[in-house]
């Protein structure tokens, strides 16, 4: 049986210093490096208006990180306090737009390399020609996103001291930079003139500037990603996200009021000189301050780009990897590479969006389309702490912001007027981000709305069953085999304090008022009277439901989820014709729906009973499950029990003992005692059958599958079921559909031991 998934913890050893040098050096990235002479040349001087603003809307944000931060310490950040607070599509929209965030942000640190890295080889002397019609940034960029997707895939992450180390680095170049343009600026008498006209463009020309900057104030959001690893976490995640602003927005003032105040320009003027040059103008004017500034503004940028490159990926990838695990997304993205131990798929699909926008998009529209969902995933959080200070008073909170929701408030309506106003800057930004944000909605309506709802049910009816808290459903309606499905169902639920609810379902034609199904209550009633009886004779908890539904299949899946049942019994015949697997096979194809694990009974129990029991061993979820289920219908039944481990020929002594290890293991971890057969050089079919001759009952793992599969597929487990001469009882493990792509693509294990389907 599939336990229910044991919550890993990470240790907390970040300290103090540790987070808030994680919240600065992902601020300190590659933005400020890529993006002051872009948004220069849209603001001018204002420019440092733009900067300080930002640095206030970050700080009004920047305390609800903190509050929540302080209260919520597990891993995840913004999207799980949005699911936690908010309406389910608003958790489903805030990962989804995280994803695509971090991606784009992600497209532009590689776009921010290739700008540097192409600078240093036109200063060697040499030149990338174009590939495809791309220019040299952008073949770059796709390069090395590549080569970071590959380390990711790898397992290779930034170390906590090497981070740090790289941060200070970062500082220490950009203080460098900022010391002797502040000493030219002190020794230049008309230095005033820099800053004149202070607004060229208008104030729009700021709010344009804070819009295409605020990715540089947005790393704080990564010290609540990591705040499971935080020591302390109540106080050191406050502490860490406001020290983190206090270091950086004064840098970037500094740096602002250098790169337009020391700049020698000739004719142009100091903006328009910073606008010329783009993504490298830091470089340009360092070679200005003093001598190798150029190399060591170069060597800063392409570490920032980096690091922030390594980061990014990281937390984009593991994004999707989240929503993948809750079933937002395709169990294809939850997948962990066998030997990495990473999520592989998740870095592919992530790495796809990454190169698709660098290549299609100008930096600036990159820009643009990463702040634009930064900005709108932030105001999610806002609204998230409002209504969580409602919803949950009972938080204990390390830190709690003031005047709420007046500033909170505030914070809200700065976002969303930054984000619109983003629109005059870079229409194709807000065009991507919208259409993204559409798709999101149109994914989770149609797919992952679903999804949830079923892995809830699973985690729920998983919960139960760790619990030993059993709820069988037995649907009964003929009365010849009722006694034998709700005598198996009394033997499980007797073993495990569990509680029999038998069903039978009334099934009223299409367009038919189900009230009329009512009419045929009184011989329902007589059937679950027998039920009853036979419940009440064999000690178990039980209880009758009877159920008027236009599909009995539906009325089943109905019933199992609104009871809260975990476990269902049914019943078919051993070798079935066309017809009854038809209709078999509709039940079984619903059930497979459902969180419940099944018991599929074929054929009648003996009349005298149950001596001696037959378990084939396969190396796979649903033999473990029989194998804990079989003690209890042994007990019921005072049986033996025998378990037959088939080696087929050429297996060998090393496959024998590697198989008898594991049932020995799962013997003892059930405290079960049985016989064990080993049935040598021998196939599978003809073996079990033979071994079967003189069995009452066959207990083995069954095999689930879709309606089509079940009507007209074959497999071993089909053909043991129909060899043998005895009933045989199916117990399949609950298992969650995979999508088409993720079963075309995934990878077919030998089967070890005998292979149930």
């Amino acid at each position: 049986m599939k336990k229910f998934e044991t919550e890993v913890h990470l240790s907390r050893e970040m300290t103090l210093l540790d987070a808030t040098m994680i919240g600065v050096g992902a601020m300190i990235g590659a933005g400020i490096f890529v993006l002051t002479g872009i948004a220069a040349g849209v603001a001018g001087p204002g420019l440092i208006i733009a900067f300080g603003l930002n640095g206030l809307i970050a700080l009004l944000t920047a305390m609800s990180y903190a509050e929540l931060g302080s209260c919520f310490h597990d891993a995840g950040g913004g999207y799980l306090w949005v699911k936690e607070g908010l309406p389910k599509w608003n958790g489903f929209l805030a990962g989804w737009m995280s994803w695509f965030a971090h991606a784009v942000a992600c497209s532009l640190y590689a776009l921010g390399f290739g700008a540097y890295f192409g600078h240093m080889l036109v200063e060697l002397g040499l030149a990338l020609p174009e590939v495809g019609g791309l220019p040299p940034q952008k073949v770059l960029a796709v390069g090395i996103a590549i080569v970071f997707a590959y380390i990711n895939f790898r397992g290779a992450s930034e170390a906590g001291k090497v981070g740090n180390a790289v941060t200070l680095a970062k500082i220490v170049i950009l203080l460098i930079f900022v010391g002797f343009g502040l000493e030219l600026i002190v020794h230049r008498t008309a230095w005033r003139e820099a800053f004149s006209p202070f607004l060229p463009y208008g104030f729009g020309g700021v709010i344009k500037a804070m819009g295409l900057t605020f990715i540089a104030f947005q790393g704080f959001e990564v010290i609540a990603q990591c705040s499971e690893e935080i020591k302390s976490p109540r106080k050191n995640i406050p502490r860490a996200v406001f020290l983190s602003l206090i270091i950086v927005v004064p840098l970037y003032l500094l740096i602002a009021v250098t790169a337009l105040g020391a700049v020698s320009t000739g004719e142009l003027r100091p903006w328009e000189y910073l606008a010329l040059h783009k993504e490298t103008a830091l470089v340009e004017l360092a070679e200005q301050f003093f001598s190798g500034g150029g190399i060591l503004l170069l060597f800063g940028g392409l570490i920032s780009t980096m690091s922030a490159l390594n980061a990014t990926i990281y937390s984009s990838s593991r994004v999707a990897f989240a929503m993948g695990r809750d079933r937002n997304f395709p169990a294809l993205f939850s997948k962990v590479h066998a030997r990495k131990f990473t999520p592989h798929m998740a870095i592919v699909f992530s790495l796809l969006i990454v190169v698709v926008m660098a290549v299609a998009l100008r930096i600036e529209d990159v820009a643009s389309a990463a702040d634009i969902m930064f900005l709108l995933l932030f105001l999610q959080v806002n609204v998230t702490l409002i209504r969580l200070r409602k919803k949950r008073p009972d938080l204990n909170r390390g830190f709690v912001v003031p005047l709420l929701p007046y500033l909170t408030i505030l914070g809200i309506i700065l976002l969303l007027f930054l984000a619109l106003y983003m629109f005059n800057y870079s229409p194709l930004g807000w065009a991507v981000t919208g259409a993204w944000i559409a798709l999101g909605l149109v994914v989770y309506k149609l797919y992952a709305s679903r999804r949830e709802i079923a892995h809830t049910r699973k985690v729920k009816a998983l919960e139960s069953l760790e619990r030993r808290e059993y709820r069988i459903l037995v649907p009964v309606s003929n009365p010849s085999s009722m006694t034998d499905l709700l005598t198996v169902a009394a033997a499980i639920a007797k073993k495990n304090n569990g509680e029999v609810l038998q069903l039978h379902v009334i099934e009223v034609g299409d367009g038919v008022p189900l009230q009329v199904g009512l009419l045929e209550q009184q011989r329902a009633s007589t059937i679950l009277e027998r039920g009853d009886e036979l419940l009440g004779s064999l000690g178990v908890r039980h209880e009758s439901i009877l159920k008027v539904a236009h599909r009995i299949s539906q009325g089943i899946v109905e019933t199992a989820q609104e009871e809260g049942c975990n476990f269902v019994v049914l019943g078919r015949e051993r070798r079935p014709g066309f017809i009854h697997r038809f209709f078999s096979s509709i039940i079984d194809s619903v059930i497979h729906d459902s969180p419940c694990e099944v018991a599929v009974l074929h054929g009648s129990l003996p009349a005298n009973g149950v001596k001696r029991i037959i378990l084939p061993f396969g190396d796979n979820a649903h033999t473990r499950l029989a194998m804990e289920m079989v003690p209890a219908v042994a007990e019921h039944f005072s049986s033996t029990v025998s378990i037959a481990v088939v080696v087929e020929p050429g297996g060998g002594a090393r496959e024998r003992d590697a198989q008898l290890g594991k049932v020995r293991g799962l013997l003892e971890k059930n405290e079960f005692t049985a016989r064990v057969d080993v049935l040598s050089n021998q196939e599978v079919l003809p073996a079990l059958t033979h071994h079967a001759r003189r069995a009452d009952l066959v207990v083995m793992g069954g095999r689930r599958g879709d309606f089509l599969e079940l009507l007209f597929g074959q497999s071993l487990t089909q053909e043991i079921t129909e060899a043998v001469d005895c009933p045989v009882l199916w117990v399949i493990e609950y298992e969650e559909e995979p999508s088409f792509w993720a079963s075309a693509f995934a990878a077919q294990p030998k089967p070890v031991g005998v292979s149930h389907g």
